[in-house]
């Protein structure tokens, strides 16, 4: 057996960096030796430790072997008790390193959970937090009436009112996000009086606090990776007629815990993620594409479900490790695709997984054609996506913009490209490249795709109906509009509904009464049209995306109202 080399710490990492990719060319054992070593280190740098935590999480969720997986979460798991890491704690906050800070606005309901699970470590950032003016106009909300006599005339910094105000067992965001829990006549409006606020928090790291170090659900079998990673570009076609391998339905229990693990994958990264945010647990299933990846489909709570398309989210798993998220957006067999892959995992099998994406949500929602936003192509602003060549990522795949302007240029910058192979594409072609959708069809084009059907006008058309009957009073209009959308057609027994199928028939009434000819479809049609609405209530949201899918004649009827009119 050969002795083990000891090398300074610093080239250790170096060396456990060019080899953490490196899979079936005999470096598992040196891979083996390099983290054993470095577990023992005291690293130099506040980079050089979240450099060897990448390492450590790249390689639990890739390990070459039981011995490789086991010395990485070792490493991970004592993480958070490094001497490096607690000297370079305050240089490493934000990292979601275990041990370590994180600082974050979250929006109303994240708050709230974590000062439901971790209250007592939950702080006001107070040099951070730029609404002050906006909290101290709404102190008096906070407090009871017979407080404002102190509250009017007594000048004191908002801090030191706030550590007056609340509790002797309680932080000053536990108060200030408890408070905002009861005021306002629904949740709705709690949460946007709280979200003014951009309330800037810090939640100090504790045993049980979300950490991206600890962020793994146990599976009981873990793929070792023994040869190399997949770095093809994927054929799509190829893709979707290769399903993934199962997709199991849990239960709400189960639901719970994945839909956490997501919540706590946003935390980590100090982001919030609206579709993790109201992920519900009665709606979880997991995708099983083989090798130790799988996708956990969650989807979101009925009263936050938008008025026609269907949004999911997917959390990306590797043996278990979050490796990234999918958005995506169905309705009329199309789907939005938002694809990312978190820092630690890009530039590896992006490609690969994407083309798993794809196939996923063909099995999920029936979709035959896919759409990309300028966002991800490096649009609006998306600095990251624009540098790294988003947009050819994507083209090269098959993706095509519907606008002449940007199929021109991308023809010209391809004769250009085909002439100097050596040269990219400057920012300011990616950005007129990226200033528009693009589209991949598995048949024909068609206009009936999210990204072209004009969902707006549909919304529009409603307030427009609703202005002209009911002006102010919305709640009248809702309330008659659900009698007679009921009346129209022929359902009898709508307040004995559910609360959820309730408030969907409530909300989707306008929209009936609007629709085209509905006055001649036959009974059974627009039995089934009640059937969409009570399945946009129901415990999954994508069987209303194949029931509104199959209503030819309200997909019709949808198509007829977002016509322009001749001579517009």
């Amino acid at each position: 057996m050969k002795a083990q080399r000891t090398i300074p710490h610093g080239r250790a990492l170096i060396e456990l960096e060019a080899l953490k990719a490196r899979f079936g060319d005999g470096s598992a054992a040196r891979k083996l030796q390099l983290l054993e070593q470095l577990a023992r280190a005291e690293l130099a740098s506040a980079s050089q430790v979240e450099r060897l935590h990448e390492v450590a999480c790249f390689l639990r969720a890739h390990p070459d072997d039981q011995h490789v997986l086991a010395a990485s979460e070792r490493l991970l798991e004592g993480f958070a008790r490094r001497r490096d890491l607690k000297r370079h704690r305050d240089a490493l906050a934000d990292t979601g390193i275990a041990g370590t800070a994180i600082h974050y606005p979250f929006f109303a309901p994240t708050a709230r959970r974590l000062c439901a699970q971790w209250g007592e470590r939950l702080h006001v950032h107070w040099r951070w937090f730029e609404g002050r003016e906006k909290l101290e106009g709404r102190l008096a909300l906070l407090a009871s009436y017979s407080e404002t006599p102190g509250l009017d005339e007594y000048d004191m910094p908002l801090a030191r009112w706030i550590a007056r105000l609340k509790g002797p067992r309680e932080t000053d965001a536990q108060f200030i996000i408890r408070r905002f829990e009861r005021i306002g006549a629904s949740e709705a409006e709690r949460d946007a009086l709280y979200e003014e606020l951009g309330l800037e928090l810090t939640l100090e790291p504790g045993p049980t606090t979300p950490s991206r170090t600890l962020a793994r659900f146990p599976r009981p079998k873990v793929h070792f990776q023994t040869s190399a990673l997949r770095r093809e570009r994927p054929d799509i076609r190829r893709e979707l007629a290769r399903p993934p391998l199962s997709i199991r339905a849990v239960d709400e229990r189960e639901g719970a815990r994945w839909v956490e693990l997501a919540r706590n994958a946003m935390v980590t990264r100090s982001r919030d993620l609206d579709a993790f945010m109201h992920g519900d647990a009665r709606d979880v299933r997991v995708i099983d594409c083989g090798e130790g990846l799988e996708f956990v489909c969650i989807g979101v709570k009925p009263d936050r479900r938008l008025m026609l398309e269907s949004v999911y989210a997917f959390l990306t798993l590797k043996n278990g490790v979050p490796i990234g998220y999918v958005l995506t957006s169905a309705l009329f067999e199309s789907s939005e695709i938002a694809y990312n892959v978190f820092d630690t995992w890009r530039g590896g099998e992006a490609g690969y997984v994407y083309g798993r994406v794809l196939a996923m949500t063909r099995a999920v929602f029936g979709s035959n054609a896919f759409t990309i936003y300028p966002y991800q192509l490096g649009g609006d602003g998306n600095s990251e996506g624009l540098k790294s060549g988003a947009w050819w990522f994507y083209q090269k795949l098959g993706f095509r913009s519907r606008a002449p302007a940007v199929l021109a240029l991308m023809e010209r910058e391809l004769a250009r490209l085909a002439r100097d192979p050596g040269q990219r594409s400057s920012l300011s072609t990616l950005k007129v490249l990226a200033k528009e959708n693009v589209y991949w069809y598995a048949g024909r084009e068609r206009d009936d795709v999210i990204g072209l059907f004009p969902l707006d006008r549909v919304g529009l058309a409603i307030t427009d109906y609703l202005a002209a009957r009911f002006g102010s009073d919305r709640e009248r209009g809702e309330h008659v509009c659900a009698a007679e959308a009921a009346t129209r057609c022929g359902v009898r027994d709508w307040r004995r509904w559910s609360a959820d199928e309730r408030l969907w028939w409530t909300r989707w009434s306008p929209l009936l009464l609007l629709l085209p000819g509905l006055e001649r479809w036959s009974a059974d049609e627009r039995a089934s049209l009640v059937a969409v609405v009570r399945a946009k209530a129901g415990r999954r949201e994508s069987d209303f995306v194949r029931a509104i899918d199959a209503h030819s004649k309200l997909r019709s009827a949808l198509r007829a109202l977002v016509r322009p009119a001749r001579g517009r």
